[in-house]
């Protein structure tokens, strides 16, 4: 198959968010199935063209947009594993030093959507299928099916939209989809009775021929008032196509036996060398170094979604049990005040770092005892898949990708991988991490369940056989026009 994976942020390009980590591993998997998969994304102002050996490709052209023209140049280089990656150039939209959070971020996507179908009519590559993630890149399944008809090449190509969060909509006055060509009174029944506001989330679903997002429990959540974020009608009306297909981990990256970022690497087999790691992170957080004193770990945006609501409410309660408790991450406001505050109370078994830092992310995957993942709810999640792979035990709220990738652990029958609880409450988090703490005080108990969770494999190949098969759905329900 000939596809065109196309997202807003690829790794290690850009990154804000764990779409870039999907956007920078999938593609590779699906090329070693003997695909030719070709990524596109916006030339953001803030990728280094020389590190990643960009070259300009085709253009300048020049491309209708609102009630003028706005000029386009495709550029291009090879991902880690050959995966021809396009760059969508314009200066006055992308050549900006963030990727999102700017007041005319509907017309910036609208406009790399437009640019995306136009750079098909300049390169030689004509996809069978597109691949939109999220609702940046919602624009492109609309305009593949709104173009005029002496446009037909385009109406053949089958068309993917990917949700991995659908929080996240992209709503915006209607002359944005005018500024594309689209017409602005032509709007959905959900937009009519919200004001007239165009949603971009709402049109990839509409659409689109199959909607996938990242993990089971997910997909059929969403279709849930609860967590539907007011779009769980049209999501149950696409039911017969729409499939949850988990995120996969780089094992590349994430990688105890391997990683360059730790102090002592470790495997399985090693699982002994975990502790240097531990001690050296508890001595980089001012913290009492010993093996047999439980430290968790936290890496996570500070919101509501992540859990950080019930977190705070109950951390006193959980230093007060001799636990040591690093966080890193950055977020709203409140909670890095509350957390900074927090450290500072209890110096000796909290730290809180309000920074993104990769590097030292995966020192507190190598270096923790446990990770906690509270989750309001959670589309997919990627630092559980991470910890396991460390040895590192999760302790998770049952949601989203949580329920599917986190088994709780019993230890009538010693099966598991982590502690999971159901109530998004602070109590309920309160006793999965007594229970964590239990059963940590048991060595051969808790080398078992280590073992377990580093023995899972979450790899995107598995992963990549679904979207293969979502991918050949698709063409076959476009070409039979449904």
């Amino acid at each position: 198959m000939k596809i065109l994976y196309v997202a807003a942020e690829v790794s290690p390009l850009v990154k804000v968010g764990g779409l870039a980590d999907v956007a920078g591993s999938l593609p590779q998997a699906i090329q070693r199935l003997g695909h030719d998969i070709r990524v596109v994304m916006p030339g953001y102002g803030r990728i280094d063209r020389d590190k990643y050996g960009i070259q300009p490709l085709v253009g300048p052209f020049r491309i209708p947009f609102q009630k003028g023209e706005e000029e386009i140049t495709i550029s291009h280089t090879k991902m880690n594993g050959g995966v021809p990656l396009y760059l969508v150039e314009n200066q006055k939209f992308f050549g900006r030093e963030n990727v999102y959070g700017y007041e005319d971020d509907g017309l910036r996507f609208a406009l790399f959507g437009l640019a995306v179908i136009r750079m098909l009519e300049k390169i030689d590559f004509q996809p069978e299928v597109i691949n939109c993630n999220d609702w940046h890149l919602a624009l492109i399944v609309n305009l593949v099916n709104k173009l005029p008809e002496e446009e037909q090449a385009y109406q053949r190509v089958a068309t993917v939209f990917t949700i991995h969060n659908l929080a996240y909509q992209g709503i915006f006055d209607p002359s944005v989809v005018s500024s594309v060509g689209l017409d602005e009174s032509d709007l959905l029944e959900l937009e009519k009775e919200r004001e007239g506001k165009i949603n971009f989330m709402a049109r990839g679903i509409s659409f689109s021929d199959v909607v996938s997002t990242v993990s089971e429990e997910y997909a059929k959540e969403i279709q849930s008032k609860e967590y539907g974020a007011g779009l769980e009608e049209l999501l149950a009306d696409k039911r017969d196509r729409l499939f949850g297909i988990l995120n996969g981990v780089d094992y590349q990256v994430f990688n105890p036996q391997t990683d360059p970022h730790i102090a002592l690497n470790y495997d399985l087999h090693s699982l002994d060398n975990k502790g240097a790691n531990k001690k050296a992170l508890q001595r980089e957080c001012g913290f009492e170094a010993g093996t047999d004193i439980p430290l968790m770990g936290m890496i996570s945006r500070l919101t509501d979604q992540k859990g950080l609501d019930i977190l705070v409410e109950a951390i006193k309660a959980v230093l007060e049990l001799g636990v040591q408790f690093v966080v890193l991450g950055t977020g709203d406001f409140r909670y890095q005040d509350l957390l900074t505050h927090l450290a500072k109370e209890f110096p000796h078994n909290m730290k809180a770092f309000i920074k993104f830092d990769a590097a030292l992310a995966q020192r507190i995957y190598a270096g923790c005892d446990m990770f906690v993942m509270p989750s309001r709810f959670e589309p997919c999640g990627l630092g559980q898949l991470i910890s396991m792979a460390y040895g590192t035990i999760p302790i998770v709220r049952r949601t989203g990708g949580l329920a599917d990738t986190v088994k709780d652990f019993d230890p009538r029958t010693g099966t598991g991988t982590g502690f999971v609880f159901q109530n998004y409450n602070a109590m309920h988090l309160l006793v999965a991490i007594v229970r964590a703490l239990e059963h940590f005080r048991d060595e051969g108990t808790w080398r078992s369940l280590m073992e377990r969770a580093m023995s899972c494999d979450f790899s995107w190949d598995s992963s990549a056989h679904k979207y293969e098969e979502i991918y050949k759905l698709a063409i076959e329900l476009r070409k039979k026009g449904h």
